[in-house]
């Protein structure tokens, strides 16, 4: 049996107890979805401040790092796509996730970066229509495409594409996070059942519009203008290369 066969295995046999929850998931997603927009949308200058000043786009080189790995994904409406279908044709922004997570400083602030950089984006003619955010849930048991769909649901409608996805299983999840170095760990008591949150480092992956991931942020570096100023800088960068064609 192949490490990545045991570890969909390992999970699998944790997520499965998880599973029971989805009824309450659902009851609490459609109560979710009766809030405002804004009680579930951060506002557009909720994010982070930096201590710092990010170099100018396009003054500065942003290296190859690994292709994207691709795998079979499930949309909102329960359809399976393979993940290069949101990972290459434009400047892409994933990151992992799960609706449940309430860390401040993981999910939720991922969140929040994401609709800040998908507000401003939205104001750049240049960029709105090469752009595409997705995020894509580690918690398959209870982040079916419904719940994903209730989680999305104050997402409101923008130019930017915005791919809300989800897995089968644990077994077509782990590929996923093993081609991004995403390490995900669940705790849990001798029946199999989870004792608390998912634990993962936060990570978000800066995809180029050929499937090629080229700048990874963490927590210490998840700051919407040094993402602004990075996809400007693919940008300016494709820009030159079709001009010299």
């Amino acid at each position: 049996m192949t490490s990545s066969v045991r570890r969909a295995a390992e999970l699998g046999r944790v997520l499965a107890a998880a599973a029971a929850l989805a009824g309450a998931v659902a009851a609490l997603a459609g109560a979710v979805a009766v809030f405002s927009v804004d009680a579930h949308e951060p506002a557009a200058g909720a994010a982070p401040l930096m201590d710092f000043v990010p170099p100018p786009a396009g003054s500065y080189p942003l290296h190859a790092i690994m292709r994207a790995p691709d795998g079979a994904v499930l949309d909102l409406d329960g359809r399976r796509q393979p993940l290069r279908h949101f990972t290459s044709g434009k400047i892409t922004l994933l990151g992992f996730m799960y609706a449940s997570c309430s860390d401040p400083h993981g999910c939720p602030l991922a969140y929040q970066v994401f609709h800040t950089v998908r507000h401003r984006v939205a104001t750049r003619p240049e960029l709105r229509d090469r752009v595409r955010l997705v995020s894509l849930s580690f918690d398959p048991a209870r982040d079916t495409p419904s719940a994903m769909r209730s989680y999305m649901a104050g997402v409101a409608p923008a130019a930017v594409e915005w791919a809300f996805l989800t897995t089968e299983s644990p077994r077509a999840l782990v590929p996923l996070l093993d081609g991004f170095g995403q390490d995900v760990r669940v705790a849990a008591d001798g029946g199999g059942r989870p004792l608390g949150p998912l634990a993962h480092v936060l990570k978000v992956f800066l995809i180029d519009a050929r499937g090629t991931v080229r700048e990874i942020y963490t927590t210490s570096y998840l700051y919407p203008e040094v993402i602004l100023n990075d996809i400007q800088t693919l940008h300016l960068q494709s820009a030159t290369e079709r001009t010299m064609r």
